[in-house]
């Protein structure tokens, strides 16, 4: 089974993709892990896609390719997840060329429906443990002592820098502009299906199972 998980930034592709990497034994393909890895290794592309995020900007066609097309070999065996690509109606196209020759398919793209004003109060009070990762946030998710991960202990966090409120909205109109055409796209071949992303977590869990199960 391959998926496609879409939506604007914060709309909780990447937790949602974790779940079902986990209950269906899939690969998740982020390409926002993918960005942050390359950015933290210090080469030439991660210092380029860096800057390119710092000013809430989607990240290039060919940057993206080039680090997808790779993922797409070492993982399409037990089929996968993409969280963050494709990004354009180019990018879907090129995608469905790299699976037909490879003798894959999509069986399914969901989006992540959103409510813009309320996603950008989520986005721009998200912080996250520099040590582990843990995610909280200013208003819905705090630390329980002020200062101190819950998972680890560590005193250090870090905020993204494309999480702040000019940003989102920069990244919001760039989602908008680019990436909602392709979502006729995927219509038209009729395996795109739409989930309230603004839910509950598990609610949305849920939802995708059952498109992903059926009528």
């Amino acid at each position: 089974m391959n998926l496609i998980l879409l939506g604007p930034p914060g709309a909780g592709k990447g937790t949602q993709a974790k779940r079902l990497e986990e209950k269906y034994g899939l690969d998740q393909l982020s390409t926002g892990d993918m960005l942050r890895a390359e950015c933290k290794s210090g080469s030439e592309l991660g210092r380029k896609a860096q800057a390119i995020m710092d000013q809430g900007h989607l990240v290039p066609d060919e940057i993206m390719i080039d680090l997808i097309a790779a993922r797409i070999d070492q993982h399409a065996g037990q089929g996968f997840i993409l969280d963050g690509f494709p990004r354009t109606v180019p990018q879907a196209v090129a995608l469905d060329d790299m699976l037909a020759k490879k003798g894959l398919k999509l069986d399914h793209v969901i989006e992540l429906t959103v409510d813009e004003p309320a996603l950008i109060d989520r986005l721009a009070g998200r912080f996250t443990c520099a040590k582990c990762g843990t995610s909280y946030h200013d208003h819905y998710r705090r630390t329980k002592v002020e200062g101190v991960c819950d998972v680890c202990g560590s005193h250090h966090f870090i905020r993204r820098a494309d999480d702040k409120p000019e940003a989102v909205k920069t990244r919001l109109a760039a989602y908008r502009q680019q990436t909602a055409p392709i979502l006729p796209y995927y219509r038209q071949k009729g395996i795109l299906r739409q989930v309230d992303g603004m839910a509950d977590i598990d609610d949305v869990t849920r939802a995708i199972e059952k498109v992903i199960r059926g009528p």
